[in-house]
């Protein structure tokens, strides 16, 4: 560190999920596995989506950014999460850790506005089948994807330029498994509050917005429900929307229980137990939730399974 008014950071240790050392295999095995599922899924769905010309359509171009977002999602969190297992001291530079903090904010924030954009394409699906082609064109899907990447590149962009405003000193033990605002926060030495005002007015917005968008989506998807005379029409899309809507309450619920507090009452123990869900579990289940119960997606595994590649 080198000496002046602050002293400067050049590194940080990550304390990791757990410090008990009886705890640290069992949990290196557990979420590497974990990890292994979440690269398979996500990768499988991409492959698949990508090789199946039925399935290019908008509705799996969406689901194709999702698994892409939630494949990098966990790429930035869990490798360095399961190198802490394994050391003594998980010690991660400063631009590491501005780099790892870069990037979790762009995709954690995109997948926000990813599963909107599909709640809104299932709306127009379900409430509008006959202009459904017309209104979520090719080019309109591509332009909403673009979108969600943008803003959350921008707002990763506003966060981590943020943070290098911060002064660190004394403190370098982040209590946290990867690198992320709260918990870097607590180890400043300087003012904070623009900060940390920025979290609350930007992170309120990125949650409720897509929140509300979904919302209201899926309140007009089930009101249509509701008028499908078939019982068994009914049941198969009421079970298809409350497995999309549980991902979507695990990840908005986990999250906003992590960033919509004040910081004087929130706990980064209990945040830590929250950020597994948001980081690791989702990105895990996502591909499990949307594929399994989706006949069109069985069927072109099925295909490419049987060696029809290219169809």
């Amino acid at each position: 560190m080198a000496a002046g008014n602050h002293s400067t950071v050049t590194e940080f240790i990550l304390a990791g999920l757990t410090e008990q050392p009886e705890l640290q295999l069992p949990l290196f095995l557990l979420f590497l596995g974990i990890y292994v599922v979440t690269v398979v899924g996500n990768l499988g769905m991409i492959t698949l989506i990508g090789l199946s010309s039925p399935l290019h359509t908008p509705m799996y171009y969406f689901l194709s950014s999702l698994s892409f977002i939630d494949l990098c999602h966990s790429t930035v969190i869990t490798p360095k999460m399961l190198v802490n297992f394994m050391t003594e001291k998980n010690i991660i530079s400063y631009p590491e850790c501005m780099t790892q903090l870069y990037f979790f904010l762009v995709f954690a924030i995109s997948e926000c506005y990813m599963l909107a954009a599909m709640a809104y394409d299932r709306y127009v699906a379900i409430c509008s089948p006959l202009l459904y082609n017309v209104i979520m064109s090719h080019q309109t899907c591509f332009s909403h994807i673009w979108g969600v990447y943008i803003i959350g590149l921008i707002c990763a962009l506003t966060h981590t330029g943020c943070m290098f405003r911060i002064h660190f000193c004394k403190f370098d033990v982040i209590n946290h498994y990867f690198c992320d605002l709260l918990p870097l926060l607590k180890l400043s030495c300087s003012s904070t509050y623009v900060n940390e005002l920025l979290i609350l007015c930007v992170g309120t917005f990125n949650i409720f917005a897509p929140c509300l968008t979904i919302l209201s989506s899926y309140i007009f998807i089930i009101a249509t429900i509701l008028r499908i005379r078939s019982t068994e029409g009914r049941s198969k899309t009421f079970s298809t929307c409350s497995s999309h809507m549980l991902a979507v309450v695990v990840f908005f619920g986990s999250a906003a229980f992590m960033y919509l507090q004040p910081s004087s009452v929130s706990s980064m123990d209990q945040g830590k137990m929250s950020s597994v869900f948001y980081t690791i579990v989702v990105p895990m289940l996502n591909p499990l939730i949307y594929s399994l119960r989706n006949k069109d997606v069985n069927v072109a595994l099925q295909k490419m399974l049987k060696g029809g590649i290219f169809y």
